[in-house]
């Protein structure tokens, strides 16, 4: 005698007994229990403990895991390179039944493409990029927002008329960063001119710390930064120099010189997104979110901002909320005196997304 006929007469008695009760029957043939929860991935540049941008996205996944509880399931991999070794943990994510995988760099955005031409069921989403495909969307912060309220508040606070900026790499969100910083400021002081070093990467302590000690060294005595750690700030604390952070608010570690910071909240977006891919409406979207959608925040302003910079740097936040604001709007030169942008005339963001050049004040 076949053991399933045994099983299947167990369930007819069950089903019969849930009848003859009164109750809804379950249906045969589905599960009982509830849906196990989606799971999505993330990948991280750095290490989550940076107290910046990596820290500031898995700030957002932990957020997405208390809005979405018992729905989503998420996992990531930190300290991911942004070379070919990507791929293989890319892949890994996927092959463990990641649905939807969130790419946190400028830097993946090939690795990214490659891995969603194999897995063409999952969803991806590359942080900073430009390349889509059916199951990839882009995803961005207007960080630039933010830069022009520091610039608009070191415009204003400089005493040398010289400021700094330590960047990472020439890609279009650190030229916009450095950019968008110099004419804020230029806007309060004509005469401003922004030194700009460049370390080569997004998280390297001993560079951002060196990189920072030249910029005041060449007597810049406001800095912002556009990289993950705060080494920069702890130097800028020892030498008086005033600063923002990045990604977070890094006051703790430049408790006395630290202006403000711009705060990365990814929390509403990843949870937008993983809503999509629950109710089946996701679709491969290029999101650019700033002030108005909440991804960027200004920290609270330190006390050793006057009123006068305070309101000045609250008018252009309010600007960039309701339209009236954008540092983008010409006229606009380069670093060699050319007109990029004619006056009146607002960039458009397909220009603001690939931009490669820097606008006159900045000094490489």
């Amino acid at each position: 005698m076949r053991k399933e006929n045994d099983m299947s007469l167990v369930s007819r008695r069950n089903f019969m007994k849930t009848a003859a009760a009164g109750l809804a029957a379950p249906a045969l043939g589905r599960a009982a229990f509830a849906a196990e929860p989606v799971k999505i991935g993330y990948i991280y540049l750095g290490p989550i403990g940076d107290f910046g941008w990596t820290w500031a996205h898995n700030k957002g996944r932990l957020a997405l895991d208390a809005a979405l509880k018992g729905q989503v399931k998420t996992s990531y991999v930190e300290n991911v390179k942004e070379d070919a070794s990507a791929i293989p943990i890319l892949k890994d994510l996927a092959q463990q039944g990641n649905k939807l995988i969130f790419t946190t760099s400028y830097g993946y955005m090939d690795q990214t493409i490659e891995v969603a031409k194999l897995f063409p069921d999952v969803k991806f989403e590359h942080c900073t990029g430009y390349k889509r495909a059916d199951n990839v969307g882009t995803y961005n912060s207007r960080f630039h927002q933010g830069r022009a309220v520091e610039g608009t508040i070191a415009g204003l606070m400089s005493k040398t008329g010289t400021i700094g900026y330590l960047g990472s790499y020439k890609v279009p969100e650190v030229v916009l960063g450095v950019n968008a910083f110099t004419l804020a400021a230029q806007a309060q002081n004509p005469k401003i001119k922004t030194k700009l070093v460049m370390i080569d990467s997004w998280f390297d302590p001993a560079k951002e710390a060196a990189a920072v000690q030249t910029l005041i060294n060449l007597g810049c005595d406001v800095i912002a930064q556009h990289t993950d750690s705060p080494a920069g700030l702890q130097v800028c604390e020892q030498r008086k120099a005033w600063c923002f952070g990045q990604g977070a608010d890094m006051k703790k570690f430049a408790p006395k010189t630290q202006l403000t910071a711009i705060e990365d909240i990814w929390g509403p977006y990843y949870i937008s997104r993983a809503k999509a891919l629950l109710d089946g409406s996701w679709k491969p979207d290029d999101a650019w979110w700033g002030f108005k959608e909440g991804t960027v925040v200004m920290s609270p302003f330190s006390s050793a901002m006057p009123e006068n910079v305070k309101a000045a740097a609250d008018k252009v936040i309010a600007g960039w909320k309701d339209g009236s604001y954008d540092v983008f709007t010409g006229e606009i030169r380069d670093q060699t005196g050319a007109v990029k942008v004619p006056k009146g005339v607002r960039m458009e963001d397909k220009d603001l997304a690939v931009i490669d050049w820097y606008v006159q004040g900045v000094q490489s």
